[in-house]
């Protein structure tokens, strides 16, 4: 097979219930009909239910699609393993609910293929953002944490946790190498899920590498999940957010 131009990496933990088939196979219909030369990387998070079993059934006869079954530790460091796995010049990670939707990376392509951008992130901030069924508290958290990060860590990104972005290969593993809080050595095996703030360090580090980044205003679908535990989490990713700005101070990143 002909090494693919675009890899999506799909990263998941426990979404036999949320219609993981029917979006992979949205997805992949999206794919051919576009004629598309792509990979697509199931990578999961050690799920406890069968949906590891409802993607390798899916990716069967599909040469063009595998499963990355890992150990539980977390969405950034499964995202992480999904796009090192990738071999496609551009890689796209995106949400396994499709919360934005996967039309939206014809929207992203041409920024990073044709107007020369390194990262193109989908935003729900902006001229043309549309948030669909989101609850207030949820909007509210989520504003909260963007002006933490925008106050500690990263400037002139309205949104940094859309989970819908696209790099150059080149780009991301660069930056994937330089991860510390989300590193391969640095993430424990985990007992709960957990979001986390891996696209912080990430798009801080591209910032730090002179990458350019473009926010791409999208489409978003809220769908409710059970994965974010609001206190818990938001301390947690608080605490991430505090520790890329002290990373940097000490010359982690350097």
């Amino acid at each position: 097979m002909i090494p693919p131009e675009i890899s999506v990496i799909i990263p998941t933990y426990n979404e036999e219930k949320r219609g993981i088939k029917k979006n992979l196979g949205v997805a992949v219909d999206f794919l051919e009909s576009e004629g598309y030369n792509y990979e697509v990387i199931v990578a999961d998070d050690g799920s406890t239910d069968n949906t590891v079993t409802v993607a390798e059934k899916f990716a069967q006869g599909k040469e063009r699609v595998r499963v990355l079954k890992l150990s539980h530790r977390g969405k950034g460091a499964t995202v992480r393993e999904g796009m090192l796995s990738a071999q496609g010049k551009y890689i796209l990670f995106s949400d396994a609910d499709l919360a934005t939707p996967i039309e939206e990376l014809k929207r992203l392509l041409n920024w990073v293929k044709e107007q020369g951008y390194d990262l193109a992130i989908a935003s729900r901030e902006g001229v043309g953002a549309r948030r669909e069924n989101e609850p207030w508290y949820r909007h509210f958290l989520g504003r909260g944490f963007n002006f933490l990060v925008k106050l500690v860590a990263l400037r002139g990104i309205e949104d940094t946790q859309c989970g819908f972005k696209l790099f150059k290969a080149a780009a991301a593993k660069e930056i994937l190498k330089r991860l510390k809080i989300y590193g391969k050595q640095e993430t424990e095996e985990l007992k709960h899920p957990y979001l986390g703030a891996f696209d912080v360090e990430v798009l801080f580090l591209a910032q730090k590498l002179g990458y350019k980044i473009k926010e791409v205003p999208v489409t978003w679908h809220y769908t409710e999940t059970q994965k974010l535990d609001p206190l818990r989490d938001s301390i947690r990713m608080a605490r991430d957010v505090l520790m890329v700005r002290f990373n940097d101070l000490r010359g982690v990143y350097r």
